[in-house]
């Protein structure tokens, strides 16, 4: 009877495994997962910064939806790896880009609040 036990057990075990296996591949969605992939997202983005030569405020205001601790700890991350290693900053390519289309952006609204208030 101590053997079938031991089979019954091993054979719940084994289901009850796979139950929990299937759970990503349902779409059930577990809540600490999707915190980890932001957490590590944020530090990306505040490594990113960094290593960009952005300062950690000018990190905070492109990134509004990132976590601010977590955008902190990768910028720092990278600020103390880039001076152990002597890396120089990279300066952005698309910053030209991002900066016009923000004039736009302040051009259209300028032009709507004048409109606005010339009727």
């Amino acid at each position: 009877m101590g053997d079938t036990m031991t089979t019954y057990f091993k054979i719940l075990f084994s289901l009850a495994c796979l139950s929990l296996a299937a759970c990503d591949r349902l779409g059930i969605p577990d809540p600490a997962k999707e915190a980890a992939i932001l957490e590590a997202d944020a530090r990306a983005t505040g490594s990113a910064c960094r290593h960009a030569g952005r300062g950690i405020e000018d990190c905070y205001a492109l990134n509004p939806q990132a976590a601010r601790a977590a955008v902190y700890a990768g910028w720092k991350e990278m600020n103390d790896y880039m001076r152990e290693n002597n890396i120089a900053e990279v300066k952005p390519s698309v910053e030209v880009a991002a900066s016009a289309a923000s004039e736009e952006a302040a051009s259209a609204s300028a032009s709507a609040s004048a409109s606005a208030s010339a009727h």
